[in-house]
């Protein structure tokens, strides 16, 4: 047996500074960073006093001691360029509303502050004391910031949530032929995070324009690196992609400008990513004013020997030598930074008269009645276009169509339309058109828009959800409903709630395309409807058509709408055909139900392939129900005024749905209906559903694990006797 050695063609070193470097550095420069380092410390000092006397509702997770890292890193980028963070995030959001405050050459040392800096500290405090004056309305807090203005696109409190998101700005600049950078910083414990891997795969696939910025600061909350991986070496995970990694100093702050502007001149000139893993040392406990080793999980010794690199002491050392400050001018810096916190504070909190603490000024807490708005927008963004309705138009020129065809055709008609549509997913590119044929076309035409991935929901998700928010428009195609639930914290702490958590006023314009497959016999992990689980969620709106003319004007205006859109496609419905017009644009309002069977002795609430069900038990039994095909499944945008005159005019109510009974929107429209309509309900509100079980494999059992047309009968002769 012989052995041979492996090694990486991937760049993978430690970067270290010599005296050179700081030499070459603009005194201006070293100036200002060593002012922005103070200010960082200051604010974060004055947040957990704040939160001490019981000013700040939430956490408050300080980044004393990582400053430095902070600094260096954004010392590189612009105000275009965009960052987001984690949960331990006030550091790098300072350093970046700093930057894009301070006009280039700005040198403290004579200069005054610059213009605007004062407010941005003022609305970032605000913000994390949860007050209306704050960037994201006070909604947010310290683990959810966003200023878009200044390059933070939103900061994630889930450990990973945040790195995909990088990924899809990365991407939208390089669809769109932006010349940016996009940085995601994330922890040592955010590395063993799945999604975060995804993440920097999916970037090294695409060679994308982004830094996954890795502050290592030894502990996930008390967990040391060694107790969280065998290869404590954590820049071997960029080797291992192909994705070139630095390993520097983080308390140096010329060391990570090296590195960042290393990363950035590959990234320009070779394509990306870069992984920058910097060594550094939070100095307090994981939230709050605590120190490790006062609850035991660190030793005295560890934390006294780095906090004898503290950058606020080494920086002040290296600036005097260099001639750059004296202890005049540093404390002249430090005067400035205290001035701009305490003014701040000063500005959000005063004491009272006779009172022993300070408080809230007044005014400045959120009027509860906005408790929900922002959740999603208005649909304004549809007021201009066509909508059609099926037989509305009888001289309207159409197309027999099958219901496959009309999804893959809807699909490359928007890719045709808006060169801001993407497609994301796995399998799309070849087979062709995709596992189920729905993107044919697609690939051959807009090969640089698709994006076929690996196996790995959630970090493709979450890059989709980063594109939207950067001028994209993606499309992420779902193989199967079930599979959603592997995306489920992109797809639900993420998309579903990015809107409202920053404050509302932007749109997150994004479609995922779920293909729904109960009947075929793929089991219980292969068949879910997960319509029930998006709707528990408000952020998202839910369309599920039922014939090719809807499927093709619902995903017209899923596209072009502002808010999530999740798009069930139910393949049974695949093979049937139906009219479509010439019109490849006509649109299908959301939140506007169908008749699909009029009637006068019930109503029959349905969807999907239990239209056709519904219709056929009305035939069979003589029941004169009316049949209602929903389309639009979101509680929120529920065709409401359709549904309660139907149910004015017969009284009953019949809820009918092919899903497993435990996963069915029904129990919650009944409440709901309950509610609304109780007056003119002469009848219990009857529901069709699946059994208690998923559907499994075994044809019979499959098929008695599902609703279907025998059990809406059943149901109607129960609900309207003979």
């Amino acid at each position: 047996m012989t052995t041979t050695p492996l090694r990486t063609d991937t760049p993978w070193f430690r970067l270290e500074t010599e005296e050179e470097d700081w030499t070459r550095e603009s005194p201006a420069d070293l100036a200002r960073w060593m002012e922005q380092l103070l200010v960082i410390r200051r604010f974060e000092e004055a947040i957990l006093d704040l939160h001490g006397k019981g000013l700040v509702h939430g956490p408050a997770h300080a980044s004393i001691g990582q400053e430095a890292g902070a600094v260096g890193a954004m010392s590189v980028l612009s105000s275009a360029d965009k960052i987001n963070g984690t949960h331990r995030a006030h550091h790098q959001i300072l350093a970046k509303l700093l930057n894009h405050a301070t006009p280039p050459g700005h040198d403290p040392r004579h200069d005054p502050p610059a213009e605007g800096a004062a407010a941005l500290v003022r609305g970032a405090m605000a913000e994390i004391m949860g007050l209306s004056s704050g960037f994201c309305g006070g909604r947010g807090g310290s683990m959810h910031m966003r200023h878009a203005a200044s390059g933070i696109v939103g900061s994630s409190a889930i450990i990973g949530g945040n790195v995909p998101h990088a990924a899809g700005y990365a991407l939208a600049d390089k669809v769109l032929g932006r010349d940016h950078l996009s940085v995601a910083f994330f922890g040592d414990g955010t590395l063993m995070a799945g999604q975060t891997l995804e993440a920097i795969n999916l970037a090294a696939l695409y060679a994308l324009p982004v830094v996954f910025f890795l502050e290592n600061n030894l502990y996930a909350v008390s967990t040391h690196v060694s107790e969280q991986t065998r290869e404590t070496r954590l820049t071997t995970r960029g080797a291992m992609l192909g994705v070139p990694a630095i390993e520097c100093d983080g308390m140096d702050l010329l060391a990570v400008r090296r590195a960042m502007q290393w990363a950035a001149t590959t990234i320009r000139e070779r394509g990306g990513p870069v992984l920058i893993e910097a060594t550094l040392y939070r100095f307090l406990h994981q939230s709050g004013p605590l120190l490790g080793s006062q609850l035991g999980y660190r030793s005295k010794e560890e934390e006294e020997a780095w906090r004898a690199r503290d950058p606020l002491l080494t920086l002040p050392a290296r600036l005097r030598a260099l001639g750059v400050l004296d202890d005049a001018g540093l404390a002249a810096l430090e005067a400035r930074a205290r001035r701009l916190v305490e003014e701040a504070v000063d500005a959000l909190t005063e004491t009272p008269p006779g009172a022993n603490a300070p408080a809230l000024r007044p005014g400045l807490l959120p009027d509860p009645a906005e408790v929900d708005r922002g959740i999603r927008g208005d649909l304004a963004e549809l007021a201009g276009e066509r909508f059609r309705e099926a037989g509305t138009l009888p001289a309207e020129p159409v197309r027999e169509t099958r219901y496959i065809d009309a999804v893959a055709a809807a699909l490359l008609r928007n890719m045709e339309r808006d060169p801001r549509v993407v497609v994301i997913g796995e399998d799309i590119h070849r087979l062709r058109g995709g596992v189920s044929g729905s993107t044919k076309g697609v690939m051959e035409r807009f090969p640089n828009r698709v994006f076929a991935t690996p196996i790995c929901e959630n970090g493709f998700t979450g890059m989709a959800l980063g594109a939207a928010l950067c001028g994209l428009r993606p499309v992420v195609d779902i193989m199967f409903g079930d599979f959603t639930i592997v995306a489920a914290d992109q797809m639900f702490n993420g998309i579903g709630k990015f809107a409202h958590m920053f404050g509302g006023g932007f749109g997150v314009p994004l479609v995922v395309r779920a293909r729904v497959s109960p009947g075929t016999g793929y089991g219980s992990q292969h068949s879910m409807d997960p319509s029930a689980l998006f709707a528990m969620h408000p952020g998202w709106r839910i369309v599920s058509p039922s014939t090719p003319h809807d499927y093709v004007g619902l995903m017209n205006s899923a596209i072009r709408c502002e808010d999530p859109v999740l798009v069930i496609e139910h393949a049974e419905l695949f093979a049937e055909t139906g009219p479509v017009p010439l019109d490849p644009d006509y649109c299908v309002p959301l939140g506007r139900a169908r008749v699909a069977r009029p009637g006068s002795a019930c109503t029959v609430l349905t969807y999907a392939a239990m239209v056709r069900a519904s219709e056929e038990a009305a035939r069979e039994t003589g029941v004169d129900a009316e049949v209602i095909d929903l389309r639009t499944l979101d509680p929120f945008g529920l065709d409401w005024e359709t549904v309660e005159a139907s149910v004015r005019r017969t009284s009953r109510v019949l809820i009918a749905e092919q899903t497993a009974r435990g996963t069915s929107l029904g129990a919650r429209l009944a409440a709901e209906i309950g509610e609304r309509c109780f007056d003119w309900l002469d009848a219990e509100i009857l529901r069709v559903s699946g059994g208690e079980a998923a559907p499994t494999v075994s044809r019979p059992l499959n098929r008695a694990a599902l609703g279907d047309a025998a059990k809406v009968a059943a149901a109607l002769r129960r609900l309207v006797p003979g």
